[in-house]
């Protein structure tokens, strides 16, 4: 995998994380964007636990 790929990964992943402590620092978090948001990450994190 080249390192433009890895560097795409670990970007979205880190805006994934972004995204889910802006959604729970909310003062009425939506679980339902929450756990959609989660299972994104682990994809992401499953994918590049794969290189």
């Amino acid at each position: 995998m080249d390192a433009s790929h890895l560097s795409a990964l670990q970007h979205k992943h880190a805006g994934l994380e972004r995204q889910i402590q802006a959604e729970l620092s909310r003062p009425l978090p939506d679980d339902t964007v929450i756990q959609s948001l989660k299972k994104r990450k682990l994809r992401i994190k499953e994918e590049l636990s794969h290189i």
